[in-house]
């Protein structure tokens, strides 16, 4: 049989893992503050707010005060604002260039 070793923590070592535990298990909110998709998209709460000044993002404003997000649009919004690489861009140019030629009149 395997040597197992026993291991033993602390009560505070205990609640420190719980505390990790709990940040990483966190259950997913439907909707988010400004401060938290802020930190959700690792920019700055100025750069949120000029998003949806210029309603690029999409957000709510119930009441008329404070900002909410719903973590799943954002997350398509995110989708949406995919670049195409370089060669993607060239594929769907030589692959338009075949199909929009028109036969001859003459």
């Amino acid at each position: 049989m395997e040597n197992i070793q026993k291991i033993e923590f602390s009560n505070e070592q205990i609640e420190a893992i719980k505390k990790e535990l709990a940040e990483i298990v966190k259950p997913s909110k439907e909707f988010m503050t400004l401060e938290e998709i802020a930190d959700y998209l690792s920019i700055s709460k100025s750069a949120v707010y000029k998003l949806t000044s210029k309603k690029e993002i999409p957000f709510y404003i119930p009441g008329g005060k404070k900002i909410y997000f719903k973590k799943e649009e954002v997350d398509d919004w995110i989708e949406r604002s995919r670049v195409a690489t370089d060669e993607e861009t060239i594929q769907q140019l030589e692959g338009g260039l075949y199909n929009s030629k028109k036969p001859e009149l003459w």
